[in-house]
C-alpha cells in the first residue's frame, strides 16, 4: 500500500454488483468504523467549476454540460456505455482525481484519530485504489441473486440487469484478488455477522482491539 501512518490500517472493500457490498459497508459503519464513499467521492470530483469535470468538457465537448455548467450523466453515460475504448477514456480522466481525493480524505481521517478506515469502492481494482489498501474485503453472489436485487434497487428490467452484470467482473476475479470473500445469497443476518467478525479480525491489525476502532 501507500504509506499513510503507521498505525492507520486501510480494508478495501469491493465486490459483484448487486451482492451486498453497501450492506456490508453499514456494518462497518455501525460497528464505529470510519468508511470512505468512494462512488460520493466520485461525484464530488467532477462537481461544477472542478478540474476534472473540464478535463471530461474538453475530451467529450461541451455537449456533455448542462446550461448552468453542471455535468449531464445521462449525456455522458449515452457516450460512454456504448463505446468501450470511450468508457476506458473517462476512467483514465477521472480516476487519479478520485484517488488524491481518497487520500486527502484517509490521512484527514488519520489526523482525527481513525486507526482503522473502509474504502467503499466498486471499481476499487479498476481505479487502482486497492493500492492504497493494506487488505480487500470482497462481496459476491449468484449472478441470479445477484440479478434480482439490481432489479429492484435500480428499477432495471432482467435484460438491463444481466447486462450490467456480464460487462462486470465475476466472482473469481474478486476471490483471486481479495483476503477476504463473502459470498451473499440473501442471508442478511448471515453477511452482518461475517463483516462483523472481519471488522474485528482487521481491527486486530492496528494493535489497539476493536474497541479502540469505536
Amino acid at each position: 500500500m501507500l504509506y499513510f501512518n503507521d498505525n492507520v490500517y486501510i480494508v478495501g472493500l469491493t465486490g459483484m454488483s448487486g451482492a451486498g457490498k453497501s450492506t456490508a459497508a453499514r456494518v462497518f459503519a455501525a460497528e464505529g468504523i470510519a468508511v470512505i464513499d468512494c462512488d460520493r467521492v466520485a461525484r464530488t470530483v467532477v462537481e461544477k467549476g472542478r478540474p476534472a469535470l473540464r478535463d471530461i468538457a474538453a475530451e467529450f465537448s461541451e455537449n456533455v454540460l448542462t446550461h448552468g455548467g453542471e455535468l449531464d450523466r445521462k449525456k455522458l453515460g449515452g457516450i460512454v456505455f456504448t463505446d468501450r475504448e470511450r468508457l476506458d477514456k473517462l476512467n483514465t480522466l477521472i480516476y487519479p482525481y478520485i484517488t488524491y481525493e481518497i487520500i486527502l480524505e484517509i490521512r484527514a481521517l488519520a489526523e482525527h484519530g481513525a486507526r482503522l478506515i473502509v474504502l467503499d469502492a466498486p471499481t476499487l481494482f479498476e481505479s487502482g485504489a486497492d493500492r492504497l489498501c493494506d487488505t480487500v474485503m470482497s462481496v459476491v453472489g449468484d449472478t441470479a441473486y445477484c440479478g434480482e436485487r439490481i432489479m429492484k434497487r435500480d428499477g432495471l428490467t432482467r435484460e438491463q440487469a444481466e447486462q450490467r452484470l456480464s460487462s462486470q467482473h465475476g466472482e473469481d476475479f474478486y476471490r483471486e484478488r481479495s483476503e477476504f470473500c463473502i459470498e451473499n445469497n440473501g442471508a442478511e443476518a448471515e453477511l452482518a455477522a461475517r463483516v462483523s467478525e472481519i471488522a474485528r479480525i482487521v481491527a486486530g491489525r492496528t494493535g489497539e482491539g476493536f474497541e479502540e476502532t469505536k
